[in-house]
């Protein structure tokens, strides 16, 4: 699959937030999250136990198209304005889109979206238990979360 496949995958949710810092730091920020989130042996076994055919991190960094992260590969990667991952294992096929748009000055929009399909009755199954219980929402909010930063100290 590739980026323009993946946006013909069925739309799931968006999750934004707006970070304060420019594109070039957020797109750096962005990198390291998914890095530090994925790039664990608890994802690599997960994505293991599911089927995913990528199960490590490989490739350059900062991601570029062909990085992978464990239950991703890099499809599109343009600096500063777009990443698009995808993805499959046994119950899914995924993709975990993030734009990037200016919001003011020293100011990014960063969105998250994602798209999947969950074909079969285990696939309804697995969407059921990713998506109904509020699970996916959380993980992609901590995500968009830890690209933000630390919230300001109050003087």
């Amino acid at each position: 699959m590739d980026a323009v496949a993946a946006l013909s995958l069925p739309y799931v949710d968006e999750h934004t937030t707006v970070v304060a810092a420019d594109a070039g730091v957020v797109w750096g920020r962005l990198g390291e999250v998914l890095d530090r989130s994925f790039g664990g042996g608890r994802s690599a076994g997960y994505a293991r136990l599911v089927g995913c055919p990528d199960r490590t991190s490989s490739g350059p960094r900062p991601l570029a198209v062909g990085s992978t992260i464990p239950g991703f590969r890099v499809a599109s990667a343009v600096p500063h304005s777009e990443l698009v991952l995808i993805g499959r294992h046994h119950f899914s096929t995924y993709a975990l889109l993030f734009h990037l748009d200016a919001a003011g000055p020293g100011r990014t929009r960063l969105r998250a979206e994602t798209r999947a399909r969950f074909p079969g009755p285990a696939g309804a199954l697995y969407r059921q238990l990713v998506l109904a219980t509020g699970g996916h929402a959380l993980g992609v909010r901590r995500l968009l979360a830890a690209v933000r930063g630390p919230a300001p100290r109050r003087s």
